[in-house]
């Protein structure tokens, strides 16, 4: 129990936390990687980690169906597929997006596991968080006449329940770098809807860790990502009745590196994935990990991250990601030049 809340263990804890020694010598950083990517279900990822509270919530109400939202490629969407097809649930995953011209990456994996995916054009002149409201409304009682106990999941998983995944992974990360004799490291983590560095940054501070947080927007915010930070933050501390003192300027926070949207196609975080991946092996996404990773990289080049600092970089999976039509069609034009065909 964390918080006074429980858990379905389905995770195989904890994921690894390993030096990269290449791009260590070559960053002039000291480099580890935690492997969130390596979460286990449905090919893994940071929101499986949520998803053992909801879980437990949901059959704790009797819910015969989880439903959630996000884009048409939602790696949340794919793995809360996941999580309901392991436990004997049915799943929707409900979009404001249009289809993407084929049945590939995450889409794929959502139908293979036997969830259903609605899609909803944007409607002009309509805000896409009314409309999303609209659409789970419908599909919910669409579903419920036809006798399913609907559970709903926000976005990202990122609300008051949510953030305890990562509330327990600060806890987990903190342990595992005073056994490695880490010393005050630095965790770098993308921030999307925000719960995976909530989530960290509570449990960092509320545990008294000697480690530290930055996060990495992927997708530009209109106004200062903190205050939205700060809103999120006030609803948990209420929920949890935290006792911490915490100012806006404590989130740190960049969105300099989200070149102006979500999931576009960038041909410098594609050269970033690639060198990642011939320097360590790893495979990092276009959407998520592959921007906060060049983030990071920029970061180190002005000295915002010194030389000689130790580093955790949060991998949080999106691996399918990467087979999206429109990435898939980026890569397959810059990397062609290396097949050879006979």
């Amino acid at each position: 129990m964390l918080l006074n809340h429980e858990k379905v263990n389905f995770l195989h804890l904890p994921t690894p936390l390993d030096y990269l020694s290449t791009l260590s010598e070559e960053l002039k950083i000291h480099l580890y990687i935690k492997r969130e990517d390596m979460t286990g279900l449905g090919v893994g990822g940071n929101k499986l980690r949520k998803l053992q509270y909801f879980l437990y919530d949901a059959q704790k109400q009797g819910a015969t169906m989880l439903l959630t939202v996000g884009g048409a490629q939602t790696n949340h969407g794919r793995l809360t597929a996941a999580v309901a097809a392991k436990y004997g649930l049915k799943c929707a995953i409900c979009c404001v997006d249009r289809y993407p011209g084929e049945l590939s990456a995450n889409m794929l994996l959502d139908r293979i596991m036997g969830a259903d995916v609605i899609l909803e054009a944007p409607k002009p002149g309509i805000p896409e968080a009314q409309q999303l409201s609209a659409l789970v409304a419908r599909m919910t009682e669409t579903y419920e006449k036809q006798g399913e106990k609907v559970y709903f999941i926000p976005v990202g998983g990122s609300n008051e329940l949510g953030l305890l995944g990562y509330y327990e992974c600060a806890m987990e990360l903190t342990q595992q770098a005073k056994e490695m004799d880490l010393g005050p490291a630095r965790i770098v983590t993308t921030v999307g809807s925000m719960g995976t560095y909530l989530g960290l940054f509570c449990g960092l501070k509320n545990e008294g860790s000697p480690l530290s947080l930055t996060g990495v927007c992927i997708t530009p915010w209109n106004d200062d990502p903190q205050e939205h930070m700060m809103e999120y933050y006030r609803r948990a501390e209420k929920f949890y009745d935290f006792h911490m003192d915490v100012k806006l300027g404590d989130f740190d926070i960049t969105q300099e590196y989200t070149w102006g949207a979500y999931n576009n196609p960038v041909k410098e975080v594609r050269e970033t994935v690639c060198h990642v991946a011939r320097k360590e092996a790893i495979i990092l996404d276009p959407c998520y990990t592959g921007k906060t990773f060049y983030g990071m990289t920029q970061m180190i080049k002005s000295g915002v991250i010194q030389q000689g600092e130790t580093v955790i970089f949060l991998h949080t999976g999106g691996l399918p990601g990467n087979y999206t039509p429109f990435h898939r069609s980026a890569f397959e034009e810059e990397l062609i030049d290396g097949v050879t065909i006979l």
